[in-house]
């Protein structure tokens, strides 16, 4: 029935936010009966915080060990994908130790006018099916794809012999996948 307002299921939040390191944007919390006054009257009564424009969370859910990218992703609308030196420090693939955090957006998104939350870097490209995994609450490029990703903006050649090497040492790329890999980033050999 038009207009009818959904009952407010708290079970349902929780559950979409427990999927998401406690965290839920406004949308999320409509589809879960929690409309704009109801979610502001839970504020104001400390079950829930804002968190940044659009994004909340529940105040009694654990921390997540990565909940800063929860709420990074969620501000992409879940359309990000976390990668280049960010997939690699996630995968544990090398001593790098990024000062931004990566996150691919749809290539569409270029045209958009954005305020990019501080410390993130957005790379614009399409990220197929295939070549995504999930961390934990959050979509990371799988290891091949990091790895091309992080070849092609130039990697320190160090850092970048070292994710190759522990990349093909713990199975994660085979050989043949690494010469692709190293083939289309237009390297002269396969690193490490």
């Amino acid at each position: 029935m038009p207009g009818t307002a959904i009952k407010p299921s708290w079970d349902k939040l929780f559950a979409t936010a427990s999927g998401q390191d406690g965290l839920f944007t406004t949308e999320q919390a409509a589809e879960a009966g929690y409309y704009h006054q109801l979610l502001k009257r839970y504020v104001e009564f400390g079950r829930v915080r804002r968190v940044r424009r659009g994004i909340y969370r529940l105040v009694h859910y654990p921390a997540g060990e990565h909940e800063e990218l929860a709420e990074i992703w969620l501000w992409s609308k879940q359309a990000g994908v976390f990668s280049h030196e960010t997939a690699l420090s996630l995968y544990e693939l090398s001593d790098v130790l990024p000062k931004r955090v990566h996150l691919t957006v749809p290539a569409d998104w270029r045209r958009r006018r954005l305020k990019v939350p501080r410390g993130v870097v957005l790379h614009h490209a399409t990220v197929r099916a295939d070549e995504r995994s999930w961390f934990g609450a959050v979509p990371v490029t799988e290891p091949g794809r990091t790895l091309l990703d992080c070849a092609m903006t130039h990697l320190s050649p160090e850092l970048l012999a070292q994710a190759f090497q522990q990349a093909r040492s713990r199975g994660l790329v085979s050989p043949d996948g690494l010469a692709e890999i190293s083939q289309a980033a237009g390297l002269r050999e396969v690193p490490g």
